[in-house]
C-alpha cells in the first residue's frame, strides 16, 4: 500500500501542493487530473522521490520514504513525459545500456520479452527510425527491467496513434490485473482515464474536471 498524508510542496512562495491524503491500494490504477500547473507532475516526482515535500509524510509497503529512499526506489519505475531514449542506439542496445544501470540483471532473451510484450519487436532499428508510438512502448519497456511493483507515469500516450495508446493502456491493464502492479499516471485524455482507472485525484481549482467526471460515475479521491 502506499499512503500519502498531509503532503504539500511550494516552489518558493507559489504553493502547488496542499496537504494531499490518500490511501492507493496494491494494483490499483490511479489517474491524476487537472489544468496545467495544478502539480500534477510535482506529485509524481514526489511519489518517485526526485522531491522532497515541505510537509508530510509518505509510506510504501510500511517503508517511509524519509529513512527508506533508497529501498522504496528499487520499487518503482518511473516514465517521464519527456522521452529519455539513446536515438542513435537500437531499440536493442537501449535495453542493454539500462540493463547495466540496473540492480535486476537480465538476460538478453528476458529483455526482448519485455519488449514483446509491448509489441515492440523491431529489436534492430535505431530509435530515431520509430514512431512516437513505439518510443513511447519503448520508454515504458525501460521502466520495467528491474520489476518495479509501483509504475509512476507522465502523459505515457500524449502525442501518440490511437493503436499504440490501446496497446500502451491494454499493458498497464494487464500489469494491474495480473501482476498486482500500482499504476499511477497523469493525462488530460478524459476517455482514457474513465475507462482505465479506478480512482482519480483532481489537482487544482478548476471545477470542470470533477465534474466531468462525476457525470461519469467515476470515484474520485
Amino acid at each position: 500500500m502506499l499512503k500519502v498524508d498531509n503532503v504539500s510542496f511550494s516552489y518558493r512562495t507559489k504553493k502547488v501542493l496542499d496537504n494531499v491524503s490518500i490511501e492507493i491500494e496494491d494494483g490499483e490504477i490511479i489517474g491524476l487530473v487537472g489544468e496545467n500547473g495544478a502539480g500534477k507532475t510535482t506529485f509524481l516526482n514526489i511519489l518517485a522521490t526526485l522531491l522532497k515535500p515541505r510537509k508530510g509524510t509518505i509510506t510504501y509497503n510500511d517503508m517511509k520514504y524519509k529513512s527508506k529512499k533508497s529501498a522504496i526506489r528499487k520499487q518503482i519505475g518511473y516514465v517521464p513525459q519527456d522521452i529519455a531514449l539513446w536515438e542513435d542506439l537500437t531499440v536493442m542496445e537501449n535495453m542493454l545500456f539500462f540493463e547495466k544501470l540496473s540492480w535486476v540483471k537480465k538476460s538478453e532473451k528476458e529483455l526482448k520479452d519485455i519488449l514483446l510484450d509491448m509489441q515492440l519487436d523491431r529489436f534492430d532499428s535505431k530509435v530515431k527510425e520509430l514512431s512516437g508510438g513505439m518510443k513511447r512502448k519503448l520508454n515504458l519497456a525501460i521502466s520495467l527491467i528491474h520489476d518495479p511493483s509501483l509504475l509512476l507515469l507522465d502523459e505515457p500516450t500524449v502525442g501518440i496513434d490511437l493503436k499504440s495508446k490501446i496497446e500502451i493502456n491494454d499493458i498497464l491493464d494487464y500489469m494491474s490485473e495480473e501482476e498486482n502492479m500500482t499504476v499511477i499516471y497523469t493525462s488530460h485524455d478524459m476517455d482514457e482515464i474513465t475507462q482505465l482507472c479506478d480512482r482519480t485525484i483532481v489537482f487544482g481549482q478548476d471545477p470542470f474536471y470533477r465534474e466531468l467526471l462525476e457525470r461519469e460515475g467515476m470515484p474520485i479521491s
